[in-house]
């Protein structure tokens, strides 16, 4: 009898450990670290990815993007447009706080919305927002869903939002993320989340194997590695944009002809293949095809070369110095125009005629993405007459007609985690949300 005790209570034992690494509960410290130093959190600032899955910890917006680009209800419970989709009413929730205890009303959601688009007439209509846009806009709730249109209460110099996250910002070197207990949509688990920044990629790596962080940002390039390490990654879906710039229009026929024989020289392939390691898709498309459905349509100009010409005029080609990565493909591009007769000349400073960029696609949402890039890339953003995928597909050519970009590579956003990390997912489009992060207790 005795020993029948003692082997139930072993069992006991190890189904209470077993639900303990299963099951989410509260408390803990998330420690992250990154590699950028951001002067501000503000969304108005047009933060980068990883700054903007911050930003939304603590500034909500009023419409979220599910994984598949769908709009759902966020700080706004409704919405509805006029025929025609240029005037928008969008009821806000009720029962909602900022920060330090301000109710969120119309008029604060009015006054955030106008500082971050000041080309749309917001107003309120009691407890609805009336949106306003110069012409036809069904991308209305999408856009609502950007991290830029979070919703801020400034207050003199603090910015206070709803989120399930307090933030105390060091600019440039420290973020602490404290739960918000009275968040409307639940406490999250976590107490709180430590962000370190200005940490290197692979500094990053090394804090995580110390046991001094517990997500870190990885480079594209380095997620076959780690997983092979047994290390516990996830990745996006190809989520950013690597392309070739220029800064204006072609002006001859013979700047046209150049245009074209560079994006004949790249050896896309190789550059995914060997400078990142197979973090990246070769694409001669703005929009990967998870997201349009039709990428493969764009070939790669590489795959079909005319004859070079003669000789043409040096150009200079720019890349970040900050990104390892952007100069070694930078420098691939330049072996490449070389091998076909092309001059490129390699700078560090913004006033190149040609640049390489990297640009994150806004969100699970095809029309949404093609909007901003066409914005990045300084073309007359696209119309869409209708929500069907060749009207899409006419916008996506136009702007690559314009030939003031050429499409490079699609690569992933990826995180390593230490293996007591638990429910951090990933979004196709990069998004990841700490309000459903939780730590189990970690093995001796």
């Amino acid at each position: 009898m005795k020993r029948f005790s003692l082997l139930l209570l072993a069992a006991s034992s190890l189904l209470l450990a077993a639900n303990a690494e299963t099951r989410p509960h509260y408390g803990g410290s998330l420690r992250i670290v990154l590699p950028e130093t951001p002067p501000s959190l503000d969304p108005a600032a047009l933060l980068g990815p990883s700054l903007s899955n911050l930003s939304r910890q603590i500034f909500e917006t009023l419409v979220a993007l599910d994984e598949r680009g769908r709009p759902q209800p966020l700080l706004a419970t409704s919405w509805q447009s006029e025929p025609g989709n240029q005037r928008w009413r969008f009821l806000v929730r009720t029962g909602v706080s900022f920060h330090d205890g301000a109710p969120l009303d119309a008029l604060s959601v009015v006054a955030s919305l106008r500082n971050s688009n000041p080309g749309w007439k917001v107003m309120a209509l009691g407890n609805s927002v009336i949106i306003e846009t110069d012409s036809p806009d069904s991308e209305v709730p999408s856009e609502l869903a950007l991290a830029r249109n979070g919703i801020v209460r400034r207050s003199g110099s603090e910015l206070l939002g709803t989120g399930p996250f307090v933030g105390k910002f060091d600019p440039g070197k420290h973020l602490t993320l404290m739960a918000n207990d009275q968040y409307w949509a639940g406490r999250p688990f976590l107490d709180a989340v430590e962000v370190d920044f200005g940490v290197k990629d692979r500094d990053g790596i090394t804090a995580l194997d110390l046991g001094k962080a517990d997500v870190v940002r990885i480079p594209s390039e380095d997620i076959q590695r780690l997983r092979a390490q047994d290390r516990t990654v996830i990745a996006s879906d190809p989520s950013e944009l690597m392309a070739l710039v220029f800064s204006t229009a072609p002006a001859s026929d013979a700047d046209a002809r150049i245009r074209t024989m560079i994006a004949e020289s790249l050896d896309t392939t190789a550059i995914s293949n060997v400078v990142l390691q197979g973090g990246a898709e070769p694409t001669g498309g703005l929009l990967p095809d998870w997201l349009s459905g039709y990428a493969f349509v764009f070939t790669n100009p590489a795959e079909h070369p005319q004859r070079a010409a003669a000789s043409p005029r040096p150009l200079s080609l720019f890349y970040d110095a900050a990104d390892s990565i952007a100069r070694v493909v930078a420098e691939r591009i330049l072996l490449n125009a070389r091998d076909r007769g092309l001059a490129v000349q390699l700078t560090t400073s913004g006033n190149a005629e040609l640049k390489l960029v990297r640009i994150p696609l806004a969100l699970a949402d095809a029309r949404l993405a093609l909007i901003e890039l066409a914005n990045a890339f300084e073309l007359p953003p696209p119309r869409f007459p209708t929500d069907s995928i060749e009207d899409l597909y006419a916008a996506e050519r136009s702007l690559l007609e314009s030939r003031r970009v050429i499409p490079l590579l699609h690569t992933r956003t990826a995180l390593a985690l230490r293996a007591n990390v638990r429910g951090l997912s990933m979004y196709p489009d990069g998004r990841w949300n700490l309000g459903s992060v939780w730590l189990a207790p970690e093995k001796p």
